[in-house]
């Protein structure tokens, strides 16, 4: 049995692919059950962000568990399998585990070193423990992944200069406008994303902002805590009419704002131009909106460029990271092997003194009566003997564990023992 993953990221696809298989939190419990009803899956976490979506398993056999998985993505995004075989990526065995490290530190992310990965590797990660979706593989893998993302980003500086999504995406912002100084801006969305939005938007010294969500409470928190004010949805199109900028970051499964509604604030607007930055995936705000006069639309094909032209400054941090991760994947697969070899050293003990036993009792029938000081000295000798011929053979199979002569040893014993 081993880790296999399969997925869809923002280097393999473009974004309107993408938002096609992007599972919001509360999709995630059916999108797991699907997955475990497979045949080749007894394992499954699934993993969605604005970045990636990726589907972590343990299966008995690669193939058919990649056919599966590949079936899953499919249907995911009502596409034939032939049309997403060249956009997916799959990893196994110590490279899948290679792969979370990196995701789970944020050097596969589109803005490098960004914060909130680890947060949403956390969520995934829980969200599969209650549905009972992961086991004794995946939680090891995953509490592994978590420790490598914290240590990146307390022993490297990789997060040091552009934290988060929402960080880098008001800053995105501030540079196609030239400054945010004396702006009014709208936050939709009162998640993760959208008080990143609005810290970042405080921090700035933006003083007008303003919060709409879904549920208005939590946009009233929001303000309440951070500063701003909170917008019903129903005044939406006024709150629109008035601001220079739009943020949004929602966890939409659909479109907020569609075409039309842009059409009519933008009447209101008379000539007065909107910006609008769209970091949600699936996106928020139908992008044909760009097309009317006056309206200008940033997403995350546009947040990945401009991350990029930061990127010089993380390049150094990047390499560390990668130095961390593969000292991680070689402490993970110990640990991972030595967890693997107990249970076949305890078979060996246990099949070992089935046999001991039933030895015990044909030579009893053999030597007729024996007292119970006899039967015990008798019990104790063979006892004796096996421990000692299997104290040798343990010690080096659990010596050897996570290295190729670990794996040669296992497998030896596994023929020889019919294990």
């Amino acid at each position: 049995m081993s880790v296999v993953v399969v997925g869809l990221n923002h280097r393999t696809v473009p974004l309107a692919l993408l938002e096609r298989v992007t599972i919001d939190d509360a999709r995630l419990p059916k999108a797991l059950h699907d997955v475990l009803s497979q045949d080749h899956v007894s394992e499954a976490v699934v993993l969605s962000t604005c970045n990636r979506t990726e589907v972590y398993v343990v299966a008995e056999k690669f193939h058919p568990a990649y056919g599966d998985l590949r079936t899953f993505f499919s249907e995911l995004a009502f596409a034939d399998p032939e049309e997403l075989t060249d956009h997916l990526y799959v990893h196994d065995a110590d490279a899948a585990a290679g792969h979370l490290f990196r995701v789970a530190s944020g050097i596969d992310s589109a803005v490098v070193g960004e914060a909130e990965i680890l947060g949403q590797v956390r969520r995934a990660w829980d969200i599969a423990q209650t549905e009972k979706a992961a086991g004794s593989q995946l939680n090891l893998l995953f509490r592994h992944a978590l420790e490598v993302g914290k240590r990146a980003r307390t022993e490297t500086g990789i997060g040091r200069h552009v934290a988060s999504v929402s960080t880098a995406a008001v800053a995105m912002a501030a540079q196609h406008l030239g400054s945010l100084e004396g702006r009014s801006i709208l936050v939709m969305g009162a998640g993760e994303m959208g008080e990143g939005m609005v810290r970042a938007l405080a921090s700035n010294g933006v003083s007008d902002i303003r919060i709409a969500n879904r549920t208005w409470e939590n946009a009233a928190d929001l303000a309440e805590r951070l500063g701003g004010t909170a917008i019903r949805l129903a005044d939406l199109d006024a709150a629109l009419s008035e601001v220079d900028l739009l943020l949004t970051g929602t966890g939409a499964n659909s479109m907020i704002i569609e075409h039309a509604d842009i059409e009519r604030v933008m009447r209101a607007r008379g000539d007065r131009e909107i910006l609008v930055v769209d970091v949600a995936v699936p996106r928020d705000v139908d992008p044909a909106a760009a097309d009317i006069p006056g309206v200008t639309i940033l997403d995350m094909d546009d947040l990945r460029a401009f991350a990029e032209a930061g990127m010089a400054e993380r390049r150094r941090e990047v390499a560390s990271v990668e130095a961390m991760c593969s000292e991680e994947l070689e402490r993970y697969l110990t640990v991972s092997s030595a967890r693997e070899v107990a249970p076949l050293i305890s078979r060996l003990h246990e099949q070992s003194d089935d046999t001991r036993l039933a030895e015990l009792e044909r030579l009893r029938t053999r030597l007729g009566d024996l007292d119970e000081r006899q039967l015990e000295a008798l019990d104790s000798l063979t006892k004796g003997i096996v421990a000692k011929l299997l104290h040798q053979p343990t010690v080096r199979l659990k010596d050897a564990a996570g290295s190729p002569r670990g794996e040669r040893l296992a497998e030896a014993l596994r023929d020889l023992f019919e294990l």
